[in-house]
Parts: C-alpha cells; sequence; structure tokens
C-alpha cells in the first residue's frame, strides 16, 4: 500500500548545496557519492547512515547502468537522468520504507528518494527501480492503481522480486477479489486495486506477453485505459471477456494466491515460429543477449522469448501521444499494511 500524503518540494537551505536535487521530502545533508558510467544516474546518500549507507549508494551506482538499460528495454524507449538520495526512509534502513519521488517523468519526477537496506543492495536497486519506471510512463498512469502496479512488476523484473514483503496480491483476495479489471482505481495507495493489478499482470505474462510489451502497451493506453483494454489490446479479443476470462483462470489456480506472481509457474500459451518476420526474429536475438546481460534466470528468458513470439502477429501500438504536465506531488511506493 502506497502512502501517498502530498509532500512538497523543500529547497536545499543553503549555497553550499546549490547543484543538489529538491528532494521529495528529505532535508538532510546530501553527501555526493558519484555519477553511473552512462552518465544517467547520480547517486547521493545520507552520510549520517555511515559505512553501511555508504556500501548501498556504491552498490547503486555499480548497479545503475543494468537497471535503467533494463527499464528502457521494458518500455521500449530511452528515459532521461536522475538523481537518488539514499536515506533511512521513515526511520528504516532495511528497505521497508520504500521509495518516493516527485512525479511520473523525467522533468519533475527525477529526484528519487530510496530507502537503505543495510545488506540488501539488490532492494535498493528494485526501489529505484520502482521510482524509474513511473518516470518512463510519461506522465500516464500517474496516481492510479494501474501505474501502481506496472512500477511493481518493473521492479520485481529487474530484482528477482526483491521486494517480495510489498506484496499486495494477497490484499486483493482478503478484500473479496473486487473487479479492478474493468474499472480504474483513481489512486496508487489501495493495495487491493494496485494487488488486483499485479496477478491480472502475471496472468498476461502466463499468456505469454512479456512484459517489454505490457508496460508500453498500458503506457499508450493512458490514464483511461483499463486491464480490461489492455487485455483487448494485447489479445485482440472483447475487452468486455477480460473480467471473467481472468477470474476463470485464477480459479484454476493449484495453490492460493500467497505473492503477486501466482501464474508464475504456469506455462506460456507460446506462439509458432511459423511466419515470424526478420523483424521480429531479430527481436528475439535481442531479447537474448539483454536477458543475459541482465543476468535472468532461464525460465525469466523462456517467459519472455514466449511473449515476444505471440506478440508477433499481435498489431504494435502506436507511439503515445505526448502525455499531459505531471502533477507535482509524492509518488510514494510503501508496503502493504
Amino acid at each position: 500500500m502506497t502512502k501517498h500524503a502530498i509532500r512538497h518540494f523543500r529547497l536545499q537551505p543553503s549555497s553550499a548545496n546549490a547543484g543538489i536535487p529538491q528532494w521529495p521530502s528529505y532535508t538532510g545533508e546530501s553527501k555526493l557519492v558519484g555519477q553511473s558510467s552512462n552518465g544517467r544516474l547520480t547517486v547521493y546518500v545520507d552520510p549520517t547512515l555511515g559505512p553501511q549507507g555508504l556500501a548501498n549508494a556504491n552498490s547503486l551506482l555499480k548497479d545503475a547502468d543494468r537497471v535503467i538499460d533494463a527499464n528502457d528495454a521494458i518500455f521500449g524507449t530511452t528515459g532521461g537522468p536522475t538523481s537518488v538520495i539514499i536515506f533511512a526512509l521513515d526511520g528504516h534502513k532495511d528497505g521497508s520504507g520504500g521509495a518516493d519521488h516527485g512525479g511520473c517523468d523525467y522533468n519533475v519526477g527525477a529526484a528519487i528518494e530510496v530507502c537503505a537496506a543495510f545488506g540488501e543492495p539488490q532492494r535498493v536497486s528494485a526501489l529505484f527501480e520502482a521510482e524509474l519506471s513511473e518516470c518512463s510512463m510519461g506522465g500516464n498512469l500517474c496516481g492510479l492503481n494501474t501505474g501502481e502496479a506496472l512500477s511493481r512488476w518493473c521492479a520485481m523484473e529487474i530484482s528477482d522480486n526483491a521486494l517480495s514483503d510489498f506484496a499486495t496480491g494477497p490484499a486483493w483476495v482478503a478484500g473479496g477479489q473486487k473487479n479492478f479489471v474493468d474499472q480504474i482505481d483513481p489512486t496508487d495507495q489501495n493495495p487491493e486495486s494496485t494487488g488486483c493489478g499485479m496477478v491480472f499482470i502475471s496472468w498476461l505474462q502466463s499468456l505469454g506477453f512479456a512484459l517489454n510489451q505490457i508496460a508500453p502497451a498500458m503506457a499508450d493506453l493512458g490514464d483511461g485505459g483499463t486491464f480490461a483494454t489492455l487485455y483487448n489490446h494485447l489479445t485482440q479479443k472483447d475487452a468486455s471477456s477480460a473480467w471473467a476470462d481472468f477470474m476463470a483462470a485464477v480459479g484454476a489456480l493449484s495453490a492460493p494466491i500467497s505473492d503477486d506472481d501466482p501464474f508464475a509457474g504456469v506455462t506460456p500459451q507460446v506462439a509458432s515460429l511459423q511466419g515470424v518476420s526478420r523483424e521480429s526474429a531479430e527481436r528475439l536475438l535481442s531479447i537474448v543477449m539483454d536477458s543475459l546481460a541482465a543476468g535472468h534466470s532461464a525460465e525469466r528468458l523462456a517467459d519472455r522469448l514466449a511473449g515476444a513470439m505471440a506478440m508477433a502477429k499481435v498489431a504494435s501500438p502506436k507511439r503515445r501521444a505526448p502525455a499531459k504536465a505531471c502533477t507535482l506531488g509524492s509518488h510514494r511506493l510503501g508496503r502493504a499494511a
């Protein structure tokens, strides 16, 4: 559940801090740690965290190029520069404080706050990706359950589910499995609607659609795009059947939903390679190389290839129109209560 209280930017207090980003909430000293080798991420740390906080910052610097490249691959776009401050968000030093930024694009959302996670660098990378992915949504899906679910899935994808304790799928089940497929919940604070989205995206991947097809389609559909319209876009099936088809699949699961990826063990419905174009074949090769570079498991690589083959016969989404200006305010990733 996101703690989406509005937080206004505060100016850094002295001229000695000139050039330091205006963080959504952090007002302490921002110690510069360095810049990633691709120049797209600048990392700061709260110096009061000591050696363990600095270790988190250095680990993120080393991992930044991988995360940023993976995020670009997920959305099919090239993002802009960002900055990150690592500190004890809400007093936590295990990553459970979540992450925050000021808006869902690279203009107002590029100053990212990430909770320290002593000894667990993969959690810091995952929290960074959760906010970075929202910047890549280009001002769309901002503050909606659709965007929140997508950003959490991006974090899961690049970190081998390092934020498993943030799962919201069980909250959707506990709340009676309400229908957030045919309607958008205009908040990113509701674990039930976020959880429905997480499980729905898990199901779409079991149908053979990889996250790097789902993410740009969702961003292109924009704020008015429900999960039902996403289903229609990807499968060419009527949107009105999405909820019934989804719930039938949920009912057929062999175990109760206990995480955000209950369809992980379901064999994707793979399209045949017959008739795949040269362009699609080159895309398959690109996915293999990208997954090898990112260190994906064999299972995740198979899922991505299955999705790409299925998508080869589905019309590509139109490039998204310029989005509305993203509203300045906190976009906070937090754990379900």
